[in-house]
């Protein structure tokens, strides 16, 4: 699943468990393959010629801000630019691409501003565009920080208006009903495979040229590039999901450039996790969320109407799910298309209220609800447009960064093995994630994530029971950046926890952003306020 924010097909990722022994025997055992990893290492000496060429081309160029266009949605006094970066970092003054960006500048004055602070949302697949607009709107928990930087967003390699890639035509994409995820035979996994296969070779058709260099190194490459582009000497980067493996991967080639570096519900950064396993990690992640949610609805039972335990509210989930199977609701909301909306539920507590109310409504005999939260709209073809791009650079991205299992066996035992106690995402998590097992171009090697030298104090930001990226990934990522300071915010499991009130956090990220304090050790906070129906 992706990492942030669900659209009709969410996606999200994450991990725990520790593979240190693993990673010393792969270690031990790679050590005879010295001209393998010398001519990896070759590339990668290549790539960083590439990107300290590109970056010192950026920084002459600097960005030619101008009102953004009319159909961006982003309001003056928030500015629009290009900056050029090179499709392949091997060859950098090879073919170009342009990737969009945008600003608005700090609030304060000019002896506060620090520079620019870069966002990036996650994903893989997520624009960055609309972080100047926590300005525009005065999003509270951002005042004291716009005081003293530029907010900068961008849309990443292959994104929204950076040369986007798409591997499906887009109506059809959103198209629903879809099939269910949870096989009932062997014909359903076979034609899910099928389904799976065609849409690695649809990425190849439509975006072959870019997919080899869709990769989490070259995001973090483009990244230095803007920073050159911004005419700053070092960067102050905010990640949150994915963008917490986008920042380590910065930090991790590029240690000597972070000025601040805040990382918000960490991707495991652990190249064993990166993505087969994160993604199985998160199965079992989501169905404790979903667990939670479920009390939650049970507690509040007088508004909802649903059932006064875990159980009774699950029955109803089942109840609807069987229905749907049977026959789509409106026609168009099958069990698919029910996962897609429901599972905002454990992403954010802010769809808390939302989802239960959809449920609740449906029992009173209001299908419409259901139809109006789950079911495509055909007429939106820009929002259809943008799902379908974000769904291709997620796949794009996660199936080019690493090697993944080729074997259909694997897939099944291990999904068939996590369904039977964790059924609520793991069926269709795995069809999201198998056309990498087909996927058309060569995979890479993750990068292994560490302290570099120069690399500064980084600030990690977690809830206890993050569904999308469970909490493991930020103690081994607290383990690999050291000096370091993790926050954990406990008894709590929103997904992307720094936009959320919670004095205890949002005080130690202003600390951190404005005068670069981090506490003497690590902080456990209290959870943030529990939604109220």
């Amino acid at each position: 699943m992706k990492h942030h924010r669900p659209t009709r097909r969410a996606t999200a990722f994450g991990s725990a468990g520790v593979l240190v022994t693993a990673t010393l025997i792969a270690g031990a055992v790679a050590a005879p393959t010295a001209n393998a990893s010398a001519g990896a290492r070759h590339g990668q000496d290549r790539e960083a010629r590439g990107a300290a060429i590109a970056a010192a081309r950026a920084e002459k160029a600097g960005i030619d801000w101008q009102d953004c266009p009319a159909d961006w949605g982003l309001e003056k006094p928030i500015q629009c630019g290009w900056v050029t970066v090179p499709l392949d970092y091997a060859k950098p003054n090879g073919k170009q691409i342009k990737l969009a960006v945008d600003r608005i500048g700090n609030t304060g004055t000019p002896a506060e501003r620090q520079g620019a602070l870069v966002y990036n949302p996650g994903g893989p697949g997520a624009s960055g565009l609309r972080f100047p607009r926590r300005v525009t709107t005065k999003a509270p928990v951002w005042v004291n920080t716009s005081k003293a930087y530029d907010f900068v967003g961008f849309d990443p390699r292959g994104v929204g208006h950076s040369a986007p890639i798409s591997c499906i035509d887009p109506q059809e994409f959103v198209k629903a009903p879809k099939m269910d995820p949870v096989p009932d035979s062997e014909a359903d996994k076979r034609a899910q495979r099928k389904l799976a296969r065609e849409y690695a070779e649809g990425c190849y058709e439509r975006s072959g040229e870019m997919l080899p260099h869709m990769t989490t190194p070259n995001s973090a490459r483009d990244l230095d590039v803007i920073r050159a582009a911004l005419g700053e000497k070092k960067l102050n980067f905010l990640g949150v999901s994915y963008g917490t493996y986008f920042g380590a991967v910065y930090g991790t080639l590029f240690p000597g450039h972070v000025r601040r570096m805040v990382v918000d519900s960490v991707v495991n950064p652990s190249r064993e996790k990166i993505w087969y396993e994160a993604n199985l990690d998160q199965d079992v992640a989501f169905e404790k969320r979903w667990n939670d949610w479920q009390d939650w609805v049970a507690a509040n039972d007088a508004a909802f109407h649903l059932g006064t335990t875990r159980a009774e509210v699950q029955a109803k989930w089942l109840e609807l799910r069987a229905t749907a199977k049977k026959s789509p609701i409106g026609g168009v909301v099958g069990p698919a298309e029910l996962i897609g909306f429901f599972q905002s539920a454990p992403y954010y507590d802010s769809a808390w209220v939302s989802t239960a109310t959809v449920l609740s409504k449906y029992f009173a005999g209001d299908t419409q609800a259901v139809v109006d939260a789950a079911a495509p709209d055909m007429t939106d073809t820009a929002g259809n447009i943008a799902s379908e791009n974000g769904n291709a650079v997620y796949t794009a991205v996660e199936c080019t960064d690493a090697k993944w299992p080729t074997s259909w066996q694997k897939w099944d035992r291990d999904n068939t093995r996590l369904h039977k106690d964790y059924p609520f995402l793991t069926w269709a998590n795995a069809w999201m994630n198998l056309p990498c097992a087909t996927w058309p171009v060569k995979q890479q090697t993750p990068v292994d994530v560490k302290t570099g030298k120069g690399l500064p104090g980084v600030l990690i930001v977690q809830s206890e029971r993050d569904a999308a990226t469970p909490y493991g990934g930020a103690v081994e990522l607290h383990k690999r950046f050291k000096g370091s300071r993790l926050i954990t915010e406990k008894d709590a499991g929103s997904h992307g926890v720094t936009s959320l009130v919670n004095p205890c956090i949002n005080e130690r990220v202003d600390a951190y952003l404005l005068s670069g304090k981090l506490d003497a050790a690590d902080v456990t906070c209290g959870p943030h306020a529990t939604p109220k129906p």
